[in-house]
């Protein structure tokens, strides 16, 4: 069941809000593998020992609750520490040992980051429950450190890039708040390591399941005041704020006086959301929830994440945005197909066209839907010489789509599958991964197609 998950489009409701370990927990709840979230912790230094992976019941909904152990230190590192510490055991380091649902223990520690600003070694603790984390020591990654270490890691390039996405956000927020360069953020040492874990592990999560789209109609933030060491500060958070305030999130009060939403919930919602809009019409095929760590008084603290498939014949509107170009260098195309793809596009293609005057040109077309159409075209406009777009509302009918692994001689093979109902329609091994499987192997990248081709087909 869980592979016909792959690839579908995920809708996240946040009316208690979000943070980094709801929405681990909820991609577990859903199905995602432990031992592929396990896999990545291994490969960043984290070790898949520091997960606690239990089942609670939040005002009367099942809900997998994700706590991080805290002690010791990433694998290979060592925190630059401002004063002395109090000495950590360390958490045993079985990677090799399976991950799965155990006992919850006690584990004390406070989530979300605790920022340092070297001008005055104060700190910003934003948190889910907002319990004040005071520690004697001072102990603290450097943000570039840790982009480093997710650069450099064994691990997918999908898990990579989600990773390094979010990070950056939160990093680029806390720069701004703070008055410093992105490269003087540096995170206290349980914040880092419980948001290592939590954005590593998400991004893994969300690499396995490869959604195609991502949306979410808005996430509570809470009001009232939290205090830290900079005094009262008012909610939302203003880091959480930012990070949505950039990425052109809807945020919504929640009704609830406190911080609902933390800045590591928030950088993973502006990463993996694709459009801030309703659910759109779909089959419901499975539903995962995500605790969070305090007691609402009039709700479930917790997310919930849906993995829904067009209906069979299901149509939709989306817009054809174009621009003619006659005087954009070629080198330029991929590029530009690159931050539209990013911007939120659909789909990206270039026609050769004959302008004005008989000049040689190309014609860039993308699809987008409504809520990234505006997005897109200042893609087009930022990314080529055009100096204006049209658009042109389109009905499409789409197949259900999923993703389905496959096992052939040269490792496993990811295959997208189209079908009307119960029957398929197509069956398209990913070219990346047949790629990547045939420089592993030294064969033709044909040879990798036709054996996945084969695999699916198998009886």
């Amino acid at each position: 069941m869980t592979e016909a998950l792959r690839g579908r489009h995920l809708h996240v409701d946040c009316a208690s809000g979000a943070a980094g370990d709801m929405m681990l927990g909820a991609l577990i709840d859903l199905g995602v593998p432990v031992d592929a979230i396990g896999d990545a912790l291994d490969a960043i230094g984290a070790g898949r020992a520091r997960l606690q992976v239990t089942r609670v019941v939040k005002h009367g909904i099942a809900a997998v609750d994700v706590k991080v152990d805290t002690r010791g230190e990433l694998a290979g590192t060592s925190p630059h520490v401002h004063a002395a510490s109090s000495p950590h055991a360390a958490p045993p380091h079985a990677d090799d040992a399976p991950l799965r649902l155990r006992p919850r223990p006690h584990v004390g520690h406070a989530r979300g980051l605790h920022v340092h600003s070297h001008g005055d070694h104060t700190h910003d603790d934003h948190t889910h429950d907002e319990h004040d984390h005071a520690r004697g020591d001072h102990a603290h990654y450097h943000y570039a450190a840790i982009r480093q270490r997710i650069a450099g890691a064994q691990l997918t390039e999908g898990t990579r890039r989600r990773a390094l996405d979010m990070f950056d956000r939160i990093a680029r927020a806390e720069s701004k708040l703070h008055g410093m360069t992105v490269d003087s953020v540096a995170f206290h040492e349980v914040g880092a390591i419980d948001s290592v874990v939590d954005v590593v592990g998400t991004a893994a999560a969300l690499d396995w399941l490869a959604p195609a789209s991502v949306t979410c109609t808005s996430v509570a933030m809470g009001h009232g005041t939290i205090t830290c060491a900079h005094g009262v500060l008012p909610v939302p958070a203003p880091a959480a704020l930012e990070i949505l305030r950039e990425a052109g999130g809807v945020m919504a009060d929640g009704g609830v006086a406190r911080e609902l939403c933390t800045p590591t919930g928030a950088a993973i919602l502006a990463a993996a959301v694709t459009r801030w809009t309703a659910a759109p019409t779909g089959r419901p095929l499975a539903v995962g929830w995500g605790a969070g760590d305090a007691e609402l008084a009039d709700r479930a603290n917790a997310l919930r994440v849906v993995v829904l498939a067009p209906a069979a014949g299901a149509s939709d509107a989306v817009w054809q945005i174009d621009a003619n170009l006659d005087d954009m260098s070629p080198e330029l195309c991929a590029p530009a197909s690159d931050a539209l793809f990013a911007a939120g596009a659909l789909d990206v293609w270039w026609t050769p066209i004959t302008m004005k005057k008989g000049r040689p040109a190309l014609m860039l077309s993308a699809l987008a839907s409504d809520g990234d159409r505006a997005a897109v075209a200042a893609a087009i406009l930022r990314e080529t010489t055009t100096i204006g777009v049209r658009y042109a509302a389109l009905e499409r009918t789409v197949l259900a789509r999923s993703m389905r692994e496959v096992a052939t001689p040269y490792g496993p093979i990811a295959v997208k599958v189209a079908a009307d109902g119960d029957v398929v329609l197509n069956a398209a091994p990913e070219f990346e991964a047949c790629a990547a499987a045939a420089r592993a192997h030294g064969v033709p990248v044909k040879l990798v197609f036709a054996a996945a081709l084969a695999a699916f087909h198998a009886p």
